[in-house]
């Protein structure tokens, strides 16, 4: 199986979240930001080098909190919570069509979430209990 992180990003109580872009399998979707761990590479480097590709992000990874399998079942995407002391946020936009920030109270409201997110977002409290 391949592996992926999410990138989990608080402000104020509020989650980053990205939308797939146009051309993507799950085009429209919401999600974390995600990426793919290259050959060779630890989870915690994957966070820090996908914030900054797709975001353009410098962050901390502090604590993984949750493994998932994504909906294809192609991937197992490990969950990682991060801090960034800039919020100056820049998309690719190949990779990313637009963010928000959500409360996770919010997720449902994106429309196109994938349930595994939806079930982690609302239970957020029980994974991020380190």
């Amino acid at each position: 199986m391949k592996h992926a992180v999410a990138i989990l990003i608080e402000k104020d109580g509020r989650y980053l979240f990205v939308q797939r872009p146009s051309g993507d399998l799950f085009e429209g979707y919401w999600s974390p930001p995600t990426g793919k761990l290259e050959p060779g590479e630890r989870q915690d480097q994957t966070v820090v080098r996908e914030a900054m590709e797709e975001l353009g992000l410098s962050v901390i990874p502090l604590h993984k909190v949750w493994d998932s399998i994504t909906s294809t079942g192609e991937f197992t995407l490990h969950w990682w919570t991060a801090r960034s002391h800039s919020f100056d946020i820049t998309p690719q936009k190949e990779e990313i069509a637009g963010y928000q920030w959500v409360h996770p109270k919010e997720i449902r409201s994106l429309g196109k979430v994938f349930d595994t997110h939806i079930h982690f977002f609302e239970n957020i409290d029980s994974f991020l209990k380190l």
